[in-house]
């Protein structure tokens, strides 16, 4: 397609050239080019909040009582009951790269959610009709009871339809979740000044949206269940989706679509096949004789750049036959930068793996820990502790809006950046926040442990509401910041499948976090007649020793997260347009990387 002129209202819906790659035509509904006036901006992105707050309280009510559900009324054993709510959790976060790479390659994201928000809302409706069918379920018994006989486990049709239901629910989420964020965000231009502004408070929104559907379904869909039953709360659960996919539809004529791009696969295979046949290559003189650096005005510094050896995959190879080399033998510049990109975020991709093992603790040894302390507030209240997940969001719902309100315009003065702070120095500072939330969780678990051991007393369930303040507020950072820096690294038709990666880290946190359990439970054995966590009792076990390893493993993870950024920083090529690498989020260390540079195109921001 046409690049539009400088000046005009075009350039902000034409192929626009925002960190040296050129923007994806956005166009409406109908496939005509889109309208600035007309499409995008907040408003369309309204649409979009809505459906992730909705579709976040389905399903979470859902994820978090779901081993209720499993063990009392399907019947299944305690054991399987934990393999089938981990397993289905680690499952919707690893389909979200299924969702991201449908997205970008096939369908787009409006139709991705739209398709799988469906499929989601299907398995939402057939766990409430077998929830409420006798028919669908094993025989009612009393699980209390010493004699497993009595309760028979869910098993052939029955256990089927479960399975069928739970991963309906696993495919529509894991597809819709990354295409959320990416078409919210793709309703702003980054080459419009006032849109980057408004992308930054974006990101804050979204994250407000998912703080009030999980706050929501952590109280009153979770009450719902327990007090009206599972039916009709998986059937509430059905109704959040459904409105969710309302909102979706009711903004489609508001929306700017970026249309899919072909698979994103076959051109990253390509780089590395082209550059390992031709690793015997010289490199040629100037790095303008690059195959496809036509196209793009270049510094040195492509040369000079680190993963050197996959510029190799644009190298023309001249033999006087002046034949077309084959794409898996020549490729081009973006698509050597395209890869780049992808090996360069892996490693900011992994330092947030420690913080989301931290979350797993939050969301089991924390609420055991809670379990052994008092939960009343008065003689016929008392707190669950399965709800202290929600002190978090209810912090975090106000904090947010004050946050984007007043701290980043206040921040951009100093900074000059349009976020406030750059992606990367919000996901320093969550990661860095982190250490504190479990060193309070240690701090008080040594403190309940010697009051119940020492003195025979039960505190109170509120001393141990620090330890979710401060992880919140570290989420609040690292989360959001993690989104907003994978999203605006995107290049052309990549963009739902770079923020699916970020959701990918939750799984891996899950498994660092049984991993950790594990060894730490075998190494401690070995120096002690038991481990620190092999008791069912807090009060024999040493979760407080536990927790201050956790704490300095985040610690050590926060200064390798330093150390990465600091590489991914010298790495990036400085860019001589302030509001350009304001953008990019290349204000993170300062004068940290090279700020000298003479750079040929103020437009170029090659990695």
């Amino acid at each position: 397609m046409e690049r539009k002129g400088q000046g005009n209202k075009g350039e902000e819906e034409g192929m626009g050239v925002s960190g040296g790659y050129e923007e994806i035509a956005a166009v409406d509904w109908r496939g005509r080019a889109s309208n600035p006036e007309k499409h995008g901006g907040m408003r369309a992105a309204s649409f979009v909040l809505g459906l992730q707050a909705f579709e976040i309280m389905g399903i979470a009510a859902v994820g978090n009582n779901l081993i209720t559900y499993v063990i009392n009324e399907m019947h299944f054993p305690l054991s399987k009951s934990a393999n089938i709510v981990t397993n289905f959790i680690g499952t919707v976060f690893l389909l979200t790269l299924l969702g991201g790479f449908l997205s970008d390659s096939y369908l787009g994201s409006f139709w991705t959610m739209l398709i799988f928000g469906f499929v989601e809302l299907s398995g939402f409706i057939l766990l409430s009709v077998q929830a409420h069918l006798p028919q669908l379920k094993p025989p009612e018994c009393n699980n209390m009871v010493e004699n497993g006989d009595d309760c028979i486990e869910a098993k052939g049709f029955k256990a089927f339809i479960f399975y069928l239901a739970l991963y309906l629910v696993a495919l529509g989420s894991g597809c819709v979740k990354p295409n959320m964020i990416a078409h919210g965000a793709d309703q702003f231009n980054r080459d419009n000044p006032k849109h980057s502004k408004t992308l930054s408070s974006y990101f804050n929104a979204a994250y407000f949206a998912f703080s009030m559907g999980e706050l929501i379904a952590l109280t009153l869909l979770v009450w719902v269940q327990t007090h009206s039953g599972m039916d009709v709360g998986f059937g509430v659960s059905a109704a959040a989706m459904a409105m969710g996919l309302i909102c979706l539809v009711s903004g489609t004529l508001f929306y700017r679509n970026k249309p899919p791009q072909g698979t994103i696969l076959t051109p990253i295979a390509q780089v590395f096949v082209a550059a390992i046949l031709k690793r015997k290559q010289r490199f040629p003189p100037s790095p303008h004789m690059l195959h496809g650096s036509q196209n793009h005005v270049l510094d040195d510094s492509i040369a000079t750049s680190k993963f050197k050896f996959l510029d190799k995959a644009c190298i023309k190879i001249e033999d006087g036959n002046n034949l077309k080399e084959n794409p898996w033998r020549l490729c081009t510049v973006e698509q050597v930068q395209q890869v780049k990109i992808l090996l360069s975020v892996l490693p900011i991709f992994a330092c947030t793996i420690v913080f989301n093992a931290i979350l797993a603790q939050l969301q089991t040894f924390s609420v055991q820990q809670g379990s052994s302390m008092n939960t009343h507030l008065t003689e016929n209240f008392h707190i669950p502790p399965a709800s202290l997940q929600a002190i978090p969001y209810i912090i975090l719902i106000f904090l947010v809006p004050l946050y984007d309100t007043f701290f980043v315009p206040f921040a951009r003065k100093l900074t000059g950046n349009v976020s406030g702070i750059s992606p990367l120095q919000r996901i320093g500072f969550g990661l860095f926040a982190a250490t504190f939330s479990m060193v309070a969780a240690a701090t008080m678990e040594e403190k309940r442990r010697n009051a119940a051991m020492n003195e025979g007393k039960i505190i109170s369930i509120f001393w141990i509401t620090p330890q979710f303040l401060i992880f919140g507020l570290s989420e609040m950072f690292t989360a959001v910041g993690l989104v907003e820096f994978f999203y605006k690294q995107s290049r052309k038709g990549m963009q739902a499948f770079l923020t699916a990666i970020t959701y990918f880290s939750y799984s891996f946190g899950f498994y660092l976090s049984s991993i950790l359990v594990s060894v730490v439970n075998k190494i401690s054995s070995s120096s002690s007649s038991e481990g620190w966590l092999k008791d069912n009792d807090l009060n024999k076990d040493r979760l407080d020793l536990f927790y201050w390893m956790l704490a300095a493993l985040s610690f050590i993870n926060f200064l390798n997260y330093l150390f990465w950024a600091g590489w991914w920083y010298s790495y990036k090529p400085s860019s001589s347009v302030p509001h350009q690498s304001d953008v990019l989020g290349e204000e993170f260390l300062g004068s940290g990387f090279n700020s000298s540079k003479v750079v040929v195109d103020v437009h170029n921001s090659i990695p």
